[in-house]
């Protein structure tokens, strides 16, 4: 089925006007016509938050239930033992100075960063590289840290980091379409629950103002906001 086609199909068995529980958004999702690659499902959610305000900040990671359906290549920063361990874990790149300089060469061919604490003066060199990509390790992600074995499992298990935009919005993949309804509606619930209990201190009146879910070639799905639990 041509693109064309197949998105007018999948927008007339959406209502503009409806919001949708989550667990009927993924079904649309998943019984839609699929196209030639595993489609991601993704996540908006719109918060009542002024991030100009630090104690309006919405930042931290969670991990999903069935996964992400995708498995992230992870670099570590440590040495002697704590090396090791990252490797044994699972990481794809470790090192130091010799991965600084991989790092500094160009070589960014990972999807999130690791240190121990002694080695972000290290790291730090990297900043202008790393942060504007969102790598830079931070220990409130939980990837700085002396517990490299298990940042890396969680990040290979299905970890999954949030930040808010300027405009107060988060952008999240919590699956893929092939994953099936059950496990999507696990990790969307799970999404939802992170971000209530990641509520800033400033947060005034109502915090979640709109949600919605969507598949990469398919179009926005609203959330019926008084379905959600909590």
């Amino acid at each position: 089925m041509a693109y064309g086609k197949r998105l007018r199909k999948i927008n007339e068995g959406v209502d503009k006007t409806k919001e949708y529980t989550i667990a009927e958004a993924v079904n649309i999702l998943v019984g839609a016509d699929k196209p030639k690659f595993d489609e991601t499902v993704d996540i908006a959610i719109n918060l009542n938050i002024d991030t100009r305000h630090a104690d309006q900040q919405v930042r931290s990671a969670v991990s999903l239930p069935a996964g992400t359906g995708k498995t992230l290549r992870v670099a570590v920063f440590a040495r002697d033992d704590k090396a090791e361990l990252a490797k044994s874990a699972g990481a794809d790149f470790v090192g130091a100075e010799d991965l600084m300089e991989q790092i500094q060469g160009g070589m960014l061919d990972f999807d999130r960063c690791i240190a121990t604490p002694d080695m972000m003066a290290v790291v730090g060199r990297l900043g202008k590289i790393l942060g504007p990509k969102n790598l830079m390790p931070n220990p409130k992600l939980g990837t700085v840290t002396p517990d490299v074995e298990n940042a890396v499992k969680a990040a290979k298990g299905g970890e999954v980091q949030f930040r808010a935009e300027k405009t107060g919005i988060v952008h999240a993949g919590v699956g893929k379409v092939s994953m099936g309804a059950d496990n999507l509606n696990q990790n969307i619930s799970a999404f939802i629950a992170a971000i209530k209990a990641n509520r800033p201190s400033g947060a005034k009146g109502v915090f979640i103002k709109k949600v919605s879910v969507s598949s990469t070639m398919g179009p926005g799905i609203a959330i019926d906001l008084a379905t959600l639990e909590g």
